[in-house]
């Protein structure tokens, strides 16, 4: 696919998902898509090689999560190359968006997009979750943590009292529900809507008891 093709690309799917999207939006989020490739190549930010299928895998199912985030505070922890707080930013002017990430390689990769796409709601910081003692967040969001009681004990302090754990997963984590520490609940779960991909796709919002 070339650009123009896979711009038509991301502006169909995510109609299908319902996502209001502007030009500029979509022309940040294909900017990204783009130094995302380029960048893949040297240094190897994700698995994911081929343009369409960052566009699913990673455009989409990270902006599955909007219907969701209410901020105004959110960290986004294993971030990875930005996933997916970077969209959430693109997409979300008004939301304070904070990425986290242990890996120098991919957060010097966010610098670089939070610099050319100029992204003024954008931190990046690169650390470890169980060091970080930034002030706690409304949100903390992540797609790659094994599990939700790891994501809990590495970044309870991050969270408000009153703030809340969003978890993407795949299948429903019925058996991880079982093992969430007794002062956490879940607080709502939500199928997520991805289009061009065919696995299920959940999001657990967890809290506080």
């Amino acid at each position: 696919m070339d650009l123009t093709q896979l711009r038509a690309s991301l502006v169909r799917q995510s109609q299908e998902m319902k996502l209001s999207l502007s030009d500029e939006q979509v022309d940040k989020l294909m900017a990204y898509l783009q130094l995302l490739v380029k960048w893949n190549k040297a240094y190897n930010l994700t698995a994911v090689k081929d343009p369409a299928e960052m566009i699913t895998r990673h455009l989409l199912d990270s902006l599955s999560l909007l219907p969701f985030v209410k901020g105004p505070r959110i960290i986004d922890v294993g971030s990875g190359p930005g996933l997916p707080g970077i969209p959430l930013a693109i997409c979300c002017p008004s939301l304070d968006v904070t990425t986290l990430d242990s890996n120098g390689k991919k957060t010097r990769f966010q610098n670089q997009v939070k610099v050319e796409l100029g992204l003024t709601n954008l931190t990046v910081i690169n650390g470890r979750a169980e060091q970080c003692d930034d002030e706690p967040f409304n949100e903390v969001v992540s797609r790659a943590f094994a599990s939700m009681t790891d994501m809990i004990k590495w970044t309870h302090q991050l969270c408000r009292q009153d703030g809340v754990f969003l978890a993407m997963k795949g299948l429903y984590p019925t058996e991880e529900l079982t093992q969430l520490p007794p002062d956490i609940e879940l607080k709502a779960s939500h199928s997520l809507n991805v289009a061009g991909t065919h696995g299920a796709r959940h999001l657990m919002v967890l809290g506080r008891v």
